[in-house]
């Protein structure tokens, strides 16, 4: 084996590494996702060509595990205390003046003394163990003295290092502690996927990370977008610390994400003023949390402090009221999706939660009703989780009137009249009518959608207006439209006409994993559409495949392999997809799609290099749209404003986003200002 294999190698997983740290844990990514790609594909080349160099921190070994039968216990070096809980100022107050009083006791001047004030991330503590620099651990908290050993599912997580950066000592032994979340869009995509495929959804984000977190197989873990954020370290054997935030900065250049929100005060006035800061922010964050922690800073005082019982007195757990409000359950009506899944919803007085007035709240399925013992009429507790997304929370049986009526889920389709079906393994009833009304008109919605042949300008409410005026029945009917139809509805002017009609055309040029995600194949995503191209580079080739042959491919199995046979076999599919053939579809993969996973087609990169945030409500743009349009134009998108930012998106109701943005004098842009830059055009 020549020496420059071996070297090239080592190369490769620093550069990685390098690239994984600028991403996950600063928020600067150097270089763009396709030169990461380039990188990650020939290290992983090389390592299958020589397995004998292949080592357990490369970053091409993150998942690789074999399922586990049961979870083991382990017992952490250092005891994970719980916090005690201040729920209102008044018991802030209370804490710090208590914290005062024993040190003056102790000796000490309070007047210097300095607080780190923390985002309580609303997540699963997890406790990881590195030797010598390495990854060998890593735990839930369980009880603060043993927990469970989730390593491998950590180590699927990217924004957890499995090697430190380097950086002075290393230590001989080091545990660090931090909280593992699901980020709120990754949170509602999750939800919107198990309702598709009939499962039982998460009540929210934290469950849903602890859920994932505690797969026994990894590979399940690795779907999910995990993060972690890092906010303090057990036991160190090496390296010592004056102040809680020199190992806040210590753990941010040794590779771990540190939350940059982080403040440190002085007074009980400033810690008043950081939590009511926090509280006002958490609605316009991508995680959820549940208040604000605060630690004396001061490493020595911590130790004169001390701990009661299993709380130490250095700290203490600030708790936010939770969005919650008080309202009723007009009815419960039916949405039906383009698979045919019934999915109830409440409608609800309208009542005001975090600041949004709230009159429709989803209600998930049957089962979940059922569980909760939600009646029509009920007076209940509504909840915004994560401050996006209504969700009923409980029933007030107390003021239960006698009127109220327990819901029943219909036996025929809502919009067709045919008779529902559940399947033995699943908790969703279904619509099984392919000429459904509903399902058909969900149907259009997905294919016009962002992530399938997203065309712009036809949005839901223009897409059920041409369904329900009999213009459109199935999407091959879209490439028939003419400017002279679309000036026919009332509103439409001659130059919005043929805007859309010409991105209907445009979007003839959308890959064929474009096209076969946006056909609606039960179960099968973007991400699995491009999977299935790369294997079956043609519809010929794909509907030739039997059911065994495609379920055998890495990352379908038989589920999806059966959801693709079927569905390519149902005369009314066959014919939808020869009509849009016909139409100028691309029915084979062109090379680009062949060569990897990624199923976005090539636009102007006109942004490339260029960081954006976003804040506020669009006017006809979804913040998920947004992001994905500057994401296909070689942008990035993030959750913070900083130096480094170029461009800030403002919306309605703005929030802190905002100030920073013009306090930094980072440009700012509205949604036809965006759109006109990502046209190539220079913004108003």
């Amino acid at each position: 084996m020549a020496v420059g294999v071996e070297a090239r190698i080592a190369q490769l997983r620093e550069q990685i590494r390098h690239h994984d740290y600028l991403y996950y844990a600063l928020d600067t990514p150097e270089i763009p996702d396709e030169e990461y790609d380039r990188l990650f594909r020939e290290l992983k080349g090389l390592e299958a060509e020589h397995p004998e160099l292949v080592v357990a921190d490369s970053p091409t070994q993150r998942v690789g595990a074999e399922p586990l039968a049961i979870f083991a216990q382990v017992r952490h070096l250092e005891p994970m205390l719980s916090l005690a809980n201040a729920r209102n100022e008044e018991e802030l107050a209370a804490w710090h003046a208590r914290t005062w009083r024993f040190l003056e006791q102790a000796g000490e001047d309070m007047e210097t003394t300095v607080f780190v004030v923390e985002p309580k991330i609303d997540g699963l503590a997890i406790s990881l163990r590195y030797e010598e620099g390495r990854l060998v651990a890593g735990a839930t908290r369980g009880n603060g003295v043993v927990g469970e050993d989730v390593t491998q599912n950590l180590r699927t997580i990217p924004s957890i290092p499995l090697l430190l950066r380097p950086g002075g000592v290393t230590p001989a032994v080091m545990e660090v502690r931090g909280e593992v979340y699901l980020p709120l869009t990754a949170f509602e995509r999750l939800n919107e996927a198990r309702v598709a495929a009939g499962e039982t959804t998460f009540a929210n984000p934290r469950n849903a990370a602890a859920g994932s977190l505690r797969q026994l197989d990894p590979r399940v873990t690795a779907l999910r977008p995990l993060a972690l954020w890092c906010y303090g370290l057990g036991r160190v054997e090496g390296v010592e610390f004056e102040t809680h935030w020199q190992a806040l900065e210590w753990l941010r250049l040794r590779g771990f994400r540190v939350n940059p929100f982080i403040q440190r005060v002085k007074g009980l006035s400033a810690l008043v003023q950081s939590c009511r800061t926090w509280e006002q922010r958490r609605s316009s964050l991508e995680y959820d949390i549940d208040g604000v922690v605060i630690k004396v800073d001061n490493r020595r005082l911590q130790q004169v402090l001390g701990s009661v019982a299993h709380d130490p007195r250095w700290a203490v757990a600030y708790k936010f009221a939770p969005s919650t409000a008080q309202t009723r359950i007009r009815r419960i009506g039916i949405n039906i999706g383009r698979t045919g899944v019934l999915t109830p919803y409440a409608e609800l007085d309208p009542v005001e939660v975090g600041g949004v007035s709230v009159s429709r709240a989803t209600l998930h399925n049957e089962e979940d009703i059922r569980r909760k013992d939600l009646r029509v009429g009920d007076t209940v507790i509504v909840q915004r989780a994560g401050d996006v997304i209504p969700q009923v929370v409980a029933p007030l049986t107390d003021l239960r009137t006698g009127g109220e009526t327990v819901f029943v889920m219909p036996g025929h389709c809502p919009a067709c009249g045919t008779e529902v079906v559940r399947a033995q393994d699943e908790v969703a009833v279904r619509c099984p009518n392919p000429h459904c009304p509903a399902r058909l008109m969900e149907s259009l919605k997905h294919f016009v959608s962002r992530g399938a042949m997203d065309i712009e300008g036809l949005g839901d409410r223009l897409v059920e207006r041409l369904f329900t005026l009999g213009l459109v029945h199935d999407p091959a009917d879209l490439y028939h439209l003419t400017a002279g139809d679309l000036l026919e509805l009332k509103g439409f002017k001659g130059q919005l006409a043929g805007k859309v009609v010409g991105a209907i055309a445009s979007s003839r040029e959308r890959g064929f994993a474009r096209v076969l995600y946006a056909v609606g194949i039960p179960h099968v995503g973007g991400q699995t559409a491009g999977v299935l191209v790369r294997h079956y580079p043609s519809l010929g080739q794909l509907a030739a495949a039997g059911t065994e042959d495609i379920s055998r491919i890495e990352g379908i199995g038989p589920v999806i392999g059966r959801a693709v046979y079927d569905f390519l076999r149902e005369p009314r599919n066959r014919d939808l997809l020869q009509r849009l053939a016909a139409a100028g579809l691309k029915m084979a993969a062109e090379v680009s799609e062949t060569e990897g996973l990624d199923v976005e087609p090539a636009a102007p990169q006109t942004v490339s290099g260029k960081t954006f945030v976003l804040t506020g409500t669009l006017p006809t743009l979804s913040r998920e749209q947004a992001a994905a349009l500057i994401e296909r134009h070689g942008g990035r998108v993030t959750g913070s404003v900083s130096r480094k930012t170029d461009f800030v998106v403002v919306g309605e109701a703005a929030g802190t986003k905002l100030s920073k943005a013009k306090e930094l004098g980072v440009p700012l842009l509205e949604e036809a200002g965006l759109l006109a830059l990502l046209r190539g055009a220079k913004p108003a």
